[in-house]
């Protein structure tokens, strides 16, 4: 049996995890156990026993960078619980998301990643990105959210439809007519979405 300080993670798991943010940026999927390990001072065999391979840890990193996409869209761009509101919040997640350098990085890296991530009717990410979605629809339906409205409980879905060819798209990134085109159609496509709700803004 391997000595104990094999398993030992100095920094503590929430920090394996920041790092792995930081080398996806730029490596994409093809950070590794090994760069990992080296970056945040642990050993592959800790990474081993809580996570079994580099990919559950690139699904755990993209988890977290998405949740802080939502977060920061609330402070830069919050939504007041109207239609118009929600659709301001969730343009800029979707700016977030296609703007930020690890979703450019994994397209270097994957030639895979960004069709599948199309195309994902369920999953650790889709799952994150549909509660964030729910939870800033509730204000649309006062008494039970969406969960009391058979309509509005269906459009997380067609939102994360709606949203994914915009987000996904790294190759617009600098080229401010297209990434204002990508922005304008999803925004478009959202109020027509939430059209039923706009009336009681």
């Amino acid at each position: 049996m391997p000595p104990a300080w094999n398993y030992r993670n100095p920094l503590g798991i929430g920090n394996v995890i920041g790092t792995v943010r930081e080398l996806m940026r730029t490596d994409g999927l093809d950070v590794s156990f090994t760069a990992i390990a080296r970056a945040c001072g642990s050993s592959r065999n800790f990474l081993y026993a809580n996570w079994r391979t580099p990919s559950r840890l690139h699904l755990r990193a993209l988890q977290v960078e998405l949740a802080y996409a939502f977060d920061d869209a609330g402070r830069t761009h919050p939504s007041d619980g109207t239609v118009d509101g929600i659709v301001r919040h969730l343009t800029q997640v979707v700016r977030l998301v296609r703007q930020h350098p690890t979703t450019a990085a994994i397209a270097r890296t994957s030639r895979t990643a960004i069709p599948r991530a199309h195309a994902a009717v369920e999953g650790p990410l889709v799952q994150v990105a549909t509660e964030r979605v729910s939870d800033l629809l509730h204000p649309l339906a006062p008494h039970g959210g969406v969960w009391r409205d058979a309509a509005l409980y269906s459009r997380p879905w067609k939102i994360l439809w709606i949203a994914r060819p915009a987000a996904l798209c790294p190759e617009a990134v600098g080229d401010r007519e297209r990434e204002a085109t990508l922005d304008g159609a999803f925004a478009e496509l959202l109020r027509d979405l939430l059209a039923p709700w706009a009336t009681a803004d």
